[in-house]
């Protein structure tokens, strides 16, 4: 395994960046930044051994601090959302910076996306780590976070561990926007998408689970078979046209949970995770802008399979927790596998 650090530039404050990259003995290579701990580059070959980067990404730090799709980045303290910001816990009341509507979204107005992290190699991997200062973002308890990345033969892996010295919440996740085809190369409607999952969470107009977990049967929700991604995305039924295109959260009911093929490529990534649930996100709100090379991101020009507990669990007790408690250590990982 070849791995080593490089520099990518600078913050207006003058801190600096850097990007480290990773090559195993079969050529897939990964390039992660420590700003947010950031997955810029991941390039596995095609069907015909050419090497192909199948994640949206940008080739400079000023692109991903003026960002505001989190483009590869670590999503905490809490991925997706929290209505109206605010929770409970152990009686005490918390109020979040509320940045989606009336919710709170993916960490906050600063969450992990934005912050430099530690880094180091470690073996094969990378970890990436950082402390979550009590407070921050109006969340309890001072929090360790450690990512370790890095290739497992064909397979690029994501560990998370968390612990903290006050009970809290915690969602962790990664934000990489797929294109099997190639960054850059289109719109994602003729990717292969199959999902192992019964059903999803029921979402109101403002991407708020109501509560309900929804059978897929039926609904243009189901992937439980292989179909295009654009074969329902046009669909009328509100989970799918309110968003414009999927942006839900599956109950995964099997594993591996997923496998996507682009049509060009021949390549085809096969996901596995311990958490309950996946979000399924079709890049429906990605304005056109310079990707890596110059290459144009658009409207529906990716997909992300976010890897989390369920939005908005802490106001649903009856859905796997995501309180962590003080003494408890977190720990998760995800996969993603490329035959």
């Amino acid at each position: 395994m070849e791995i080593f650090k490089e520099p990518f530039g600078k913050l207006s404050d003058g801190a600096e960046v850097s990007r480290w990259v990773l090559i195993n003995e079969k050529g897939l290579a990964a390039k992660i930044l420590d700003y947010g701990a950031t997955i810029q580059s991941l390039i596995v070959p095609d069907k015909n051994g050419n090497p192909v980067d199948v994640v949206l990404g940008h080739d400079t730090i000023e692109e991903y601090v003026a960002g505001d799709c989190y483009l590869g980045a670590t999503i905490g303290r809490v991925g997706n959302r929290i209505g109206e910001g605010k929770f409970e816990l152990n009686g005490e009341k918390y109020e979040l910076f509320v940045n989606n509507g009336p919710n709170h979204l993916h960490g906050g107005k600063k969450g992990f996306d934005s912050f430099i992290w530690e880094a180091e190699r470690e073996g094969d991997f990378v970890v990436f780590k950082r402390i979550s200062p009590d407070g921050e973002e109006g969340y309890p308890g001072n929090l360790e976070v450690s990512v370790k990345m890095g290739w497992k033969e064909n397979s690029f892996t994501i560990e998370y561990e968390a612990k903290t010295d006050k009970d809290t919440v915690i969602n962790l996740t990664n934000h990489s926007y797929f294109n099997l085809n190639g960054a850059g190369s289109g719109d994602i409607h003729s990717h292969t998408l199959e999902i192992n999952a019964e059903k999803y969470t029921v979402c109101d107009e403002n991407c708020l689970p109501t509560g309900e977990l929804a059978s897929v049967s039926g609904t243009a929700m189901d992937f439980r078979t292989p179909k295009l991604i654009g074969k329902d995305i046009e669909n009328d039924e509100p989970c799918v046209k309110l968003s414009r295109g999927y942006d839900s959260t599956f109950v995964i009911s099997g594993h591996p949970f997923a496998k996507a093929t682009g049509d060009l490529s021949g390549i085809t990534l096969v996901a596995d995770t311990d958490q309950p649930g996946v979000q399924l996100y079709t890049a429906n709100f990605l304005t056109d802008s310079r990707g890596k090379g110059g290459l144009e991101c658009g409207l529906r020009s990716a997909f992300c399979l976010e890897t989390q507990h369920f939005p908005d669990s802490i106001h649903h007790p009856e859905w796997p927790s995501v309180i962590l408690r003080k003494g408890e250590i977190f720990k998760s990982f995800t996969s993603y596998t490329f035959v």
